[in-house]
């Protein structure tokens, strides 16, 4: 039975349960059975709140049993990274500053959530204060990517994603700066979804960017996606689409970003399905954007306002703060002013832009990472979050999904991109 309860992800629970075959409880009690037998080694979880989880879920066999569920998602078990308040548990970000903060009431998106019956089964580990994609954590240990071990799942939302592929959770919110939702799901073969900034709330979220901050979902397909970010807040996401005749940019950065040819491959096979699925090719691209100078403004402005969001916590002392973490942050607050201006504008100019490249076409297709997971003991690319960061400086939905395999077996993944949460999903539906 387990294996249809993992199977059957967030959208096939509730045949489940109007059939008999599960109820929350007893999918609650598979998931918690897999993290106790195998999170020992994976860490994906800092936090297991079985307890609450196992009460929440019996609560909803009642409700499923009664007929009146709360909602689609109601019994579904899901994990949530640790920059993300959930009510009663350690509320961290990662850093070891804060790891006996407990937090007093839920983020807006977890309350959002219990409103609608989900079961939140505990927090999950993310690289310190958000700030890194490999999610090795000095004070909370290093997450292996379910897949292979020894390899990155990716970062700064490692453990959510972790905790999808592995089957420890149905589905987990994450945060996304630069691209820490899509980067771990693609390194871990699901799906990643960072709708529109504020689409999610971030109240009850610790910053890392109060300019480039997003909220974000993984799960093992994309309707688990969309359905849960619906209930965390981003309604746009479950409007019906027609895609046909949508207009489709397939810009070329081989110029742009260095990638391997595998990766290339994957996106032009992905950008053949959807013109064959309808689509329409436009010959767009965002003039003069530069990938890599455009990461290290938002990279800039990311350490100076982490820097500003935990002021008053190192003004009681550096302890609990990693060398790497708070030197990447010092770094930030020495650049001089004029230079942070310039970092500001030139985001604004990008957002400005690419707002408007959005407005000629209706969704973009990239690669999602320039490369697959790779081993913790190989250096760490600079150049990962090249293909997604555009979309947290303009600030608009975009998703990553799985699509086919590298050479090495591990999985590739393409990004779709656009203005409209509801086009996006539909086209990348196109590609599950």
């Amino acid at each position: 039975m387990s294996d249809a309860i993992l199977s059957a992800g967030i959208t096939g629970l509730p045949d489940l349960y109007r059939r008999g075959d599960a109820d929350a409880l007893s999918v609650t009690r598979c998931y918690l059975d897999r993290i106790a037998a195998l999170d020992g080694h994976i860490r994906a979880y800092n936090q297991v709140l079985a307890d609450s989880a196992l009460a929440a879920a019996a609560a909803s066999a009642r409700r499923w049993q009664e007929g009146q569920p709360l909602s689609a998602i109601d019994g579904a078990p899901v994990a949530v990274k640790a920059n993300i308040a959930v009510e009663g548990a350690f509320w961290h970000a990662g850093i070891g500053a804060y790891r006996d903060r407990v937090a007093q009431q839920d983020a807006d998106c977890v309350a959002r959530l219990r409103a609608a019956g989900a079961v939140i089964l505990g927090t999950v580990n993310m690289h310190e204060g958000a700030l890194g994609a490999t999610t090795d954590n000095v004070w909370f240990g290093r997450t292996q990517n379910p897949l292979r071990d020894g390899y990155t799942a990716g970062g700064s939302s490692g453990g959510s994603a972790a905790s999808v592929a592995g089957g420890l959770a149905a589905a987990a919110l994450g945060s996304d700066t630069m691209g820490s939702v899509r980067i771990p799901s693609a390194y871990c073969g699901i799906v990643g979804y960072k709708p529109a900034r504020h689409a999610i709330s971030l109240d009850g979220v610790i910053p890392l960017s109060t300019t480039l901050d997003h909220v974000g979902v993984h799960a093992r397909s994309l309707a688990d996606c969309t359905l849960l970010a619906a209930h965390a807040g981003d309604r746009r996401a479950l409007l019906p689409v027609d895609i046909a005749g949508l207009r489709l940019a397939i810009p070329d950065w081989h110029a742009r970003v260095d990638a391997p040819d595998f990766i290339w491959k994957a996106w032009e096979e992905a950008a053949t399905l959807l013109l064959l699925n309808g689509l329409k090719r436009v010959m767009s691209d965002m003039p003069g954007y530069q990938p890599g100078q455009a990461r290290r403004l938002g990279l800039l402005v990311s350490e100076v306002e982490g820097l500003n969001a935990h002021a008053d916590r190192l003004a009681q002392g550096e302890d609990g703060f990693s060398p790497e973490f708070l030197g990447l942050l010092r770094w930030g607050g020495r650049q001089p002013a004029t230079k942070l201006a310039a970092a500001y504008q030139g985001l604004d100019a990008i957002r400005t832009g690419g707002s408007a490249w959005l407005e000629e076409v209706d969704v973009v297709l990239l690669p999602t990472a320039p490369q697959t997971a790779f081993p913790f003991d190989t250096p760490v690319p600079a150049n990962q979050a090249d293909f997604t960061a555009l979309a947290d400086f303009i600030g608009c939905p975009a998703v990553a999904m799985p699509f086919g395999m590298a050479p090495d077996g591990l999985p590739l993944s393409v990004q779709v991109m656009g203005r409209d949460a509801a086009k996006v999903l539909a086209v990348a539906a196109c590609l599950a």
